[in-house]
This record gives C-alpha cells, structure tokens and sequence, in this order.
C-alpha cells in the first residue's frame, strides 16, 4: 500500500503548488493592480493569461519529451523550474519583468503536471484509478481551499509578493521526496512535436484572448476586437490544419476519435472557462462592488473550494460504483444553478449568508463532481502508452479554457462601477450558467460504468 501511495502523494505535492498559485493569484490581483496603478487592469491580466497560455501551448510537448524522456526525470526537473520561477516572481521589480517570470513558471509548471499524473496512472492499478485520479483532483481542490484564506493573510500582513514565497518550500519537500520515491517510466516511442505547430498554438491563443480582454475599452463590434478575433480563428484554423498533415502533431488529432475522450475534453473546456471566470469574478465582486477587504474576501470565496476539498474523493468511490457520467450533468446543472442564484439574488446590498453562501455551495458542489471526474473520465481513455501526451492534451485545453475565462471576467467587470458594475457582473453570471449548461450537454455521451473489479 505505502509503494502506491507514494507516487500520489508526490505528485499531489507538486499539484498542490501549481494550483495553491494558481487560485491565490486570483486574489492577489487586486493588490497587485494597486501596486501598479498606472497599468490599467487589461494590460494587468497578462501576469495571469500569460502563465495560463505558455501553460497550455507547453504541455503536449513536455508530456511528449517526458513520455521519452522520463516521467520521473521530467517531474523533477519541472518541479526545480516551478520553484526557481517562484522566487523570481517574489522579486519582480516590474509588471513586465512579473509576467516573464510567470513565463518561466508556466513552464515549470507544464514540465511536472503531465509527468505527475503519468506517474500516478503507472503506479495505480486499473480497477483503483477513479479514486487515485480524484485525490490527485482533490489536491488541487485542497489548494484552492487552502489558496483564498492564505493567499489573503499573506497579502493582508506582508503583500503579494508573498504568495510566490510559500511555493519555495512545498518545492523543495517535493523535489526531496520525489528523488526517494518516485520510479522512472518512459515510451521512447513517442515523438516530439514540430515547432511550427506550438508557435502557431501560441498565437491563436494569444489574438483570442486579447480580443476578450480589450473587448470592452475597444467595442466589442469594432474593427480592433472583431479583427483579433477573426485572426485568432483563422490562425487556429490553419493550426489544425497543420496538425492533420504533420508527422509530428502537437495535438494529436487522432486521440478524439474516443467517444469519452472527445466529450470529456469537450466538458472540460466548457466547465474550465465558466468556472475560472467565476473564480475571478467573485474576487473582484466582493472587493470591488461590495468593498470589502482581500482578507475578508479570501474567507468569502473559502466555502466553496473547502467543500470540493471534501467531496471530491468521496464523489470519486461514487464514480468507482456507479460511472462519471452521472455525476458530470448533476455538476454541470448544479454550477449553472449556483448562476442563476447570483442573477437573481446579488446586488449591492450585502447579504453574504442570504445571497452568496448557498451560490458557493452550488458551485463548490458542482465544481466537486465535474473536475476530478473530467480528468478521470480522459485517463481512462487513454492506452498505457498514450499516457503522458493524452493526458497532456486534457491540462492544455482546460488551461486555454481558463485563458478564456480570465478573459471574459476581466473583458467583461473593467472599469465598470455602481449601477453599470452589477450589469457587468451579471453577464459573468450568465457565463456561469451557459458553461454549466454545456457541460451537462456535453457529458451526455460519455459511456462509463464501475470501475472492474
């Protein structure tokens, strides 16, 4: 038993780091917006599109190099990058200088998170995987929990930069521990894929999500918005094209020719883009219409993730007994209800109990039963050789859905106050409830079932 524990609780380390930043950056925001406040908040949301799109664009080719590579070998060498980028991130002078470090982070990042769950997949037997893939889940759920409350003190007491701080340590134990206990797999089979393809990953994404983010101060029917959007299309239109003729894809195209692992992904980036942009909006909901403190908003947005963190391994036996399929629409329907509770019910008048509590009940519930299973659900998907890149395609996509999602919060909330903030704000709302709509309908044709044995 203590041989199979191991692996996971290397790797949730590792995960616990990459999302602990990941949500406390969402609440760092702010403060690092009053730290810089000549920068408008547009140009601002690059410290978190930034790292969310390198992110993205660099996982299949590192699950692909650690598939060759080694998984141990890539982990480890991720988890030191994560680290290192951290304490650069800690001293940034300036905002630019910050978003090259979180460049560096993000490749950090993409290096350890396919090689961990490869690790954790290899070290798991078949019929145990819905549970080891939900802790594995849930570990990030745990820093989400975790993220707003600590994020907000240290923010309260010492500043922003500290939040980068307090992945030093978790890095250190985790590159310690996974030199003792993690063993190497590879498939040297796998290929690595052709530059071309990444660049052009890399661009689309990038003219997509700057029309998201500057739709608002540019209109979003003019010329500047409409044209970055078309170009980001055609861009990536010209990428699949690319990845249907290249020997050498950076996603391969044929993995979606699964039933589940299409849908599932398909899930996935639907849920990832409501669920990020609700995650941002509700700090900036609380700080910015309601005034509150990044303290009192940290415990604010704390109930939700805390109950993922509890319900995410116990949905995950669930899922062993009874398939995923299930528990994806009850946690796509109850997300877009958790919506619906703020279009009707949030205003400026605070409520917390009445009107935002049960809001986060929902949407930590729902969050519980959709992303652990999503990820479940793709990794079952996939032939043991496939492992690292299949699952790496899975992170890249839920990682430009988030993209997605910082855009549309921050495209949608800037600049906006009084009446014309609470219009704002319900149109993330709404994105709240279409996302949890079509994450339901997308989880549809999922076949699942027990898990054997």
């Amino acid at each position: 038993m203590n041989v199979r524990l191991s692996p996971l609780l290397v790797a949730s380390l590792a995960v616990f780091a990459v999302f602990l930043d990941t949500t406390v950056l969402f609440v760092a925001f702010p403060s690092i917006t009053a730290t810089f406040p000549t920068v408008p908040a547009a140009e601002l949301s690059w410290v978190l599109n930034a790292y969310t799109i390198v992110f993205a664009a660099a996982l299949v080719p590192f699950g692909r190099l650690a598939d060759r590579w080694g998984h141990r070998a890539m982990f480890l060498a991720g988890s030191l990058g994560f680290t290192a980028a951290s304490l650069l991130c800690a001293v940034a002078p300036t905002p630019w200088s910050l978003v090259a470090a979180r460049v560096l982070q993000a490749a950090g990042g993409a290096a350890l998170v396919p090689s961990s769950l490869a690790l954790v997949m290899r070290a798991t037997p078949r019929e145990r995987l819905p549970v080891a893939l939900a802790v594995w889940g849930a570990t990030g759920a745990v820093a989400g929990a975790v993220g707003p409350t600590l994020g907000a003190a240290l923010i309260e007491v010492l500043g922003w930069r500290w939040v980068f701080v307090i992945n030093l340590p978790v890095g250190v134990f985790t590159l310690l521990l996974g030199r003792r206990r993690l063993s190497e797999s590879r498939d040297p089979d796998s290929v690595m894929p052709a530059p071309l393809g990444v660049l052009l990953l890399v661009l689309g994404a990038v003219l997509v999500t700057l029309a998201l983010v500057l739709g608002e101060a540019w209109g979003w029917t003019s010329t500047n918005t409409l044209g970055s959007l078309a170009a980001g299309a055609a861009v990536l239109a010209v990428f699949v094209i690319h990845q249907r003729r290249t020997p050498a894809p950076t996603i391969d195209l044929s993995l979606f020719a699964s039933t589940n692992f299409r849908w599932a992904n398909a899930a996935s980036v639907m849920f990832g883009a409501a669920f990020t942009a609700m995650f941002l909006a509700s700090v900036l909901f609380l700080t910015a219409v309601w005034q509150w403190s990044i303290l009192a908003a940290g415990f604010g947005i704390a109930p939700g993730p805390l109950l993922v963190a509890v319900l995410a391994p116990r949905f995950g036996r669930l899922a062993a007994r009874i398939g995923q399929r299930p528990l994806l629409v009850a946690g796509g329907l109850l997300f877009a209800l958790g919506g619906l509770w703020r279009l009707w019910l949030l205003d400026a008048e605070i409520d917390y109990v009445r009107d935002y509590l049960p809001s986060m009940l929902l949407t930590g519930t729902g969050v519980a039963l959709c992303l652990p299973q999503q990820a479940s659900v793709v990794g079952q998907a996939l032939p043991p050789n496939r492992l690292g890149v299949g699952n790496a395609v899975h992170q890249a996509l839920r990682q430009f859905a988030g993209t997605v999602g910082v855009a549309l919060a921050i495209g949608l909330t800037a600049g906006a106050s009084g009446a014309a903030a609470l219009a704002s704000f319900d149109r993330v709302w709404w994105v709240m409830v279409a996302g949890g709509l079509a994450t339901a309908l997308c989880s549809l044709p999922l076949r699942t079932g027990p898990a054997r044995g």
